[in-house]
C-alpha cells in the first residue's frame, strides 16, 4: 500500500495533531525502524515500526475518524498528560472509541466547550487562523463594565504587542459589582480573552466557551462528553469554505454508553426574548441592538448605521 507522511499517520491515529508531530520529529523524539525520523518522511504504519521517546506505537492505516464535544470543567489541563501531575482532559474521554486529541486549548480556570478528534485536516480547519472560526465565550468580569470598556474589547486591544482583531461584545447581565459579557472572537492567542479583559482593567471570575463556529454546547453536563453528528461536522466544513451555516442544535445532547440527557426546559425561548430586548452589542466599537441575526439599521451613502430599536 501507498505510504504516508509521518505527521499525518501520528495525527490520525489520534497520537499528536500535526503540529505537534512535526516539533516531536524535529527534536528528534520520532524512530522509524531504529532510524531518527525526518519531517514529511513517508512511512506504513502497519509495517514500520515506530516510536516515540523510546515507547513503540500501535498504528494503523485504517482509522475510523471520530469527532468529539467535551464540556471541560475547570482544574482541568488540555493535555494528554502532564509532567506536573495535573488532571488532563484525556482523562475524561477514556471511553472515546478511538484515541483522539484536543483541538485549541482552554487554560485549566476556563470552562467550557472543547473538540476533540483524531481527524488532522479537521483540526487544521478549526485551528487555522486564516479559516476564521468563531469561539464564542461567556464571560464574569469584576468590576461592572463601562462602555469605553465594551468599545476597546469590540474594536480591539493590544496584547503581547500586537492589537487584536475586532471582537463581537454582548451584555448579558449588568450589576454593581460585575457583569456577565458575552464575546465572539476569530482569533486563537494563548489566553486571549483573559489577556483582553485584563487589558482594560477587568478582571476575569469566570470563562466559559460555549459554542465553536457553528458547534454549541448546550446541555452538555461538565465532565461529560458526545460524538458531532455528521451535520455538525458538515457545518464546521461549510463554514471554513465561507458557506452561510446556522449554529447545529443536535437532537441528543449526551447520547455515548448511556449517559443521560436533560429536558429542555418549557419557557426557555421566551426568557431569550424578553434578555435580547435589554440586550447591546459592540461590533467594531459601534454599539448596536441584537435583533435575531440582523442589526437594526438603515444604509447611507454605502454604509451601515446602527441606531436603537424603540
Amino acid at each position: 500500500m501507498a505510504k504516508t507522511r509521518i505527521q499525518k499517520v501520528l495525527s490520525e491515529n489520534g497520537i499528536l495533531s500535526r503540529r505537534k508531530a512535526e516539533e516531536y520529529v524535529a527534536q528528534g523524539r520520532v524512530t522509524v525502524n531504529g532510524r531518527r525520523a525526518e519531517t514529511g518522511v513517508a512511512v506504513d504504519p502497519e509495517k514500520d515500526i515506530i516510536t516515540i521517546d523510546g515507547v513503540r506505537l500501535e498504528l494503523s492505516s485504517r482509522v475510523h475518524k471520530v469527532y468529539i464535544l467535551l464540556n471541560k470543567p475547570r482544574g482541568y489541563v488540555t493535555t494528554l498528560s502532564d509532567e506536573l501531575g495535573r488532571k488532563c482532559v484525556a482523562e475524561l474521554v477514556e471511553d472515546a472509541p478511538e484515541h483522539v486529541y484536543p483541538v485549541g486549548r482552554l487554560d485549566k480556570d476556563s470552562e467550557g466547550a472543547l473538540i476533540l478528534t483524531n481527524d488532522g485536516e479537521f483540526a487544521n480547519l478549526i485551528m487555522h487562523p486564516s479559516h476564521h472560526i468563531s469561539k464564542t465565550y461567556r464571560v464574569t468580569v469584576r468590576p461592572g463594565v463601562n462602555e469605553d470598556q465594551l468599545v476597546q474589547l469590540s474594536s480591539g486591544v493590544e496584547i503581547d504587542g500586537k492589537t487584536t482583531a475586532p471582537a463581537q461584545v454582548d451584555v448579558i447581565e449588568k450589576k454593581t459589582d460585575r457583569a456577565v459579557i458575552q464575546i465572539v472572537i476569530h482569533e486563537g492567542r494563548n489566553r486571549q480573552v483573559r489577556k483582553m479583559c485584563e487589558a482594560v482593567g477587568l478582571e476575569v471570575a469566570r470563562l466559559k466557551r460555549s459554542s465553536v463556529g457553528p458547534i454549541r454546547l448546550g446541555m452538555l453536563q461538565p465532565g461529560k462528553w458526545r460524538e458531532l453528528t455528521p451535520q455538525e461536522v458538515r457545518a464546521v466544513r461549510g463554514a471554513v469554505k465561507g458557506q452561510s451555516v446556522q449554529p447545529v442544535r443536535p437532537k441528543t445532547e449526551e447520547k455515548n454508553f448511556g449517559r443521560g440527557t436533560m429536558k429542555k426546559k418549557s419557557g426557555s425561548s421566551s426568557r431569550r426574548s424578553s434578555s435580547r430586548e435589554d440586550s447591546f452589542e459592540f461590533r467594531n466599537g459601534r454599539p448596536v441592538r441584537d435583533m435575531g441575526d440582523v442589526p437594526v439599521g438603515r444604509e447611507q451613502r454605502g454604509r451601515k448605521i446602527y441606531k436603537r430599536h424603540k
